[in-house]
């Protein structure tokens, strides 16, 4: 049941482009047993739902999964949330019980790439559905804001694919692109015991935000990476080399920084269809190791709000930009730009 009564209408921003999203208005969704209506209170941008390429060809649509809200409605059968509850729901969920959850590969579960949310963070309202609420819906906790809550699952992608990549305390990290996943990466790093980390970019601006976020050195990325690396790593390249962004000079960058016994760990993803060059011969020889994470598992989640409660890793600092509904589109610049910008939050209450 719902403590007020909640409003027929509510506004989203529609995604029709990278440069194209309006506000528009439909109905509030209607929920059903085991389902919660939330009101949404923080939903960040992520790099993902700039990759066009993928997108548009669902579009129009409401994008929008770094969600933390209030619960404003209870469907009949919810048992462990109530009206007044501030919540952070998982967009897509695992099923568990399929061969590829139980190897640990939820994030190729078929159910997990089917559920959604309805009908996306950018909204003013969701509905959550059933399975959502009972595989992937946390409250949060006292000392965690709406704000800070957003960055639960994205937090979660870096913690899974850090463990992927047998991340452990003494190594040194290249972290090729310090964005938002970036600098997540970094502090989760510098969190478990790196010996040495060191970050690219091509912006100024991200640099220093690597060096404030943990960082202990930084490359200028149109600089010699490889050489530069040996210059701060003792003569040594990196043992783990993390890349954030599917941009080809940057991959081709990390493919010559990893040190023998190395890991290569492709946290972003190039274009559909665009196909990497890798030194097989070099990497066998060196017995590289190369790794691939996408999205996060329940354990992983959990996790994250453990680092996010204790301040393991800073993410209120990050945000740099909190935005009405009506200004999600430029929002979607402020993220594509990366100049001035971080973290961008949309708020509807605003």
């Amino acid at each position: 049941m719902s403590a007020t009564t909640n409003p027929t209408t509510m506004n989203v921003a529609v995604y029709y482009n990278n440069r194209d999203v309006r506000l528009e208005q439909v109905a509030v969704p209607k929920i059903g047993a085991g389902e919660l209506l939330v009101r949404i209170r923080a939903s960040g941008i992520c790099g993902s739902d700039l990759m066009e390429w993928y997108r548009i060809k669902k579009a129009p649509l409401v994008l929008g999964h770094e969600i933390t809200g209030e619960v404003v409605e209870v469907g009949e059968g919810v048992e462990n949330f109530r009206v007044g509850d501030r919540v952070f729901a998982s967009h897509h969920v695992p099923c568990g019980t399929c061969r590829y959850c139980l190897a640990g590969h939820q994030s190729v579960c078929d159910m997990l790439r089917t559920t959604h949310f309805e009908p996306g963070g950018f909204a003013e309202y969701i509905r959550v559905p059933k399975i959502n609420v009972e595989l992937g819906t946390h409250r949060l906790p006292d000392e965690v804001t709406f704000d800070e809550g957003s960055f639960i699952e994205p937090l979660a992608c870096v913690v899974r694919a850090q463990r992927f990549a047998r991340m452990t305390a003494g190594q040194s990290v290249l972290v090729i692109g310090s964005g938002i996943s970036g600098l997540l990466h970094i502090q989760l790093a510098k969190s478990s015991g790196a010996a040495r980390i060191m970050a690219t970019d091509i912006s100024e601006f991200r640099l220093n935000a690597a060096r404030r976020f943990g960082a202990d050195a930084t490359i200028h990325g149109t600089e010699d990476v490889p050489a530069r690396l040996r210059d701060l790593n003792d003569g040594r390249l990196a043992d783990l080399v993390i890349v954030c962004t599917g941009a080809m000079p940057a991959i081709q960058q990390a493919v010559k920084s990893i040190d023998r016994g190395g890991t290569l760990l492709f946290f972003a993803p190039t274009a559909a269809g665009v196909d990497v060059p890798i030194p097989l011969f070099d990497f066998w020889r060196d017995e590289i190791s190369l790794v691939t994470s996408y999205a996060g598992s329940g354990e992983d989640l959990a996790q994250s709000i453990e680092l996010i409660q204790t301040q393991r890793v800073r993410v209120a600092e990050m945000v740099t930009h909190r935005l009405p509904l009506a200004e999600t589109g430029v929002g979607f610049q402020l993220t594509a730009s990366g100049q001035d910008s971080i973290k961008v939050i949309i708020d509807p209450l605003i």
